[in-house]
């Protein structure tokens, strides 16, 4: 019951169209944890109703690296992934994928094989989902999401987000938080209000420590 209930909450919140969507997107954070500070780099690119989408994240100057990869299918709901991986360079120990069965229902992670429920997404193709979604009048949004070594349902509350001044410029914003208990982890992400794109992501560990992701560069073609 709660899995049907999780799959019809993820259909009312998706857009019926995806027209409206950027052709191409190059997105740039600034990115601090710890006193380390680094870049992530992402780029989207749509090719009828397929996409692409690349992330790589440097720190210490670009001693720690981190590549991730997403490309799927694009349909009325919006993004629907096929394949994912994750790679941190010279730890191969770390490296996952995910390989999306949509037909069979499937999901076949590096280590699992759970079922596939709609509307699931990956890591990387979860923040550009956002784009995709009717927030209007939602207070509540709930999917699953994979990073390649585990599938997890996603909880947020949604409400208006403060005017963010960012690097990249001032911007609207839409304000996502997973509601994280004592002893959780913490996720807040605000969404400039022209693309839903996140333009501020602030991670919290349980032990305190803090993610910060901040937009500094967005480029966007038709």
């Amino acid at each position: 019951m709660k899995w049907f209930s999780l799959c019809l909450s993820w259909f009312m919140f998706c857009a019926t169209a995806h027209a409206a969507a950027p052709g191409s997107i190059e997105a740039r954070y600034q990115l601090s944890k710890n006193g380390m500070t680094g870049e992530v780099v992402e780029t989207y690119s749509q090719n009828g109703n397929h996409y692409t989408l690349a992330s790589t994240t440097t720190l210490l100057g670009g001693f720690i690296r981190i590549s991730v990869t997403s490309r799927g299918l694009i349909d009325k709901q919006g993004l629907r992934p096929q394949h994912f991986e994750y790679q941190f360079r010279g730890r191969p120990d770390k490296d996952r994928t995910a390989e999306f069965d949509w037909n069979a229902q499937q999901l076949t992670l590096t280590h699992q094989t759970p079922p596939l429920a709609p509307g699931t997404q990956d890591r990387l193709s979860a923040m550009y989902q956002f784009m995709f979604i009717n927030f209007e009048g939602r207070r509540e949004l709930d999917f699953f999401m994979t990073d390649g070594n585990k599938l997890d349902n996603y909880h947020y509350a949604v409400s208006p987000g403060a005017r963010l001044d960012t690097p990249a410029g001032k911007f609207d914003s839409l304000y996502l938080d997973n509601l994280g208990k004592p002893g959780e982890s913490h996720t807040e992400i605000w969404l400039e209000s022209k693309y839903q794109l996140p333009c501020k992501m602030v991670v919290t560990d349980a032990n305190g420590d803090q993610l910060t992701q901040i937009l500094s560069s967005l480029k966007i073609l038709p």
